[in-house]
């Protein structure tokens, strides 16, 4: 009885985890250079902020603060795992670059905390999620002017199409929500990413998203 009961659940699960694959496997992996992967990624959070502004409905803008809330706590996580160990690795300022960055992801997540669970009817919903898109669109326009034009002069073609392909697997195995209590750097970051991701996507079966076209 009890596991016909959960027949549901494993279906609803197993269909967002195709889900999450199919994606992947349709998004380009290849001559994507690192910096025009984060590029891409910036581009899909300034539209889903738009989209959760310009919502008609309450149910509309929650489902975009959903989606805002899934890609933006995968993209920072994968950055710290994946892409500021290779400041570090090959910049003369690398450390200081990344903990900056990593500084300002802290104070991201924080943001992203509140609003992540927050009733889209609070009104004071509007005013916690722009601060946090002030202090986002802020590091994002760093890193894309200053951070990833240098990471690029170091590596060759392919070494960055590599970086790029490793960033994309990554965030598949990432937590979809904030959690800005956890570790900032591996290996500690992977292992708290890794016992949050399942149930991230547990409580994920439970959360609305934008309906696909």
């Amino acid at each position: 009885m009890f596991k016909q009961s959960l027949k549901p659940v494993r279906s609803i699960f197993k269909a967002q985890f195709i889900s999450s694959v199919r994606s992947f496997s349709a998004a380009p992996t290849l001559n994507m250079r690192i910096s025009q992967r984060i590029k891409d990624d910036h581009d899909t959070l300034r539209d889903e902020y738009n989209n959760i502004k310009n919502a008609k409905s309450a149910d509309e803008k929650t489902r975009w603060r959903n989606q805002f809330t899934w890609d933006l706590a995968r993209h920072s996580v994968g950055e710290e795992l994946v892409v500021y160990p290779e400041f570090e690795r090959h910049l003369e300022n690398g450390k200081a670059m990344a903990d900056h960055d990593r500084a300002e992801h802290n104070e991201v997540k924080a943001y992203l905390a509140t609003v992540q669970d927050m009733q889209i009817s609070d009104p004071t919903f509007d005013g916690h999620l722009d601060d946090l898109w002030k202090m986002l669109s802020k590091h994002m326009e760093e890193e894309e002017k200053n951070d990833l034009p240098a990471l690029e002069e170091e590596l060759t073609t392919e070494d960055s199409d590599e970086l790029s392909n490793s960033l994309e697997r990554t965030k598949m195995f990432l937590p979809t929500k904030s959690h800005p209590h956890a570790p900032d750097k591996p290996p500690f970051e992977t292992v708290a990413g890794l016992l949050a991701t399942p149930i991230d996507m547990l409580r994920d079966i439970f959360r609305k998203f934008p309906k696909e076209k």
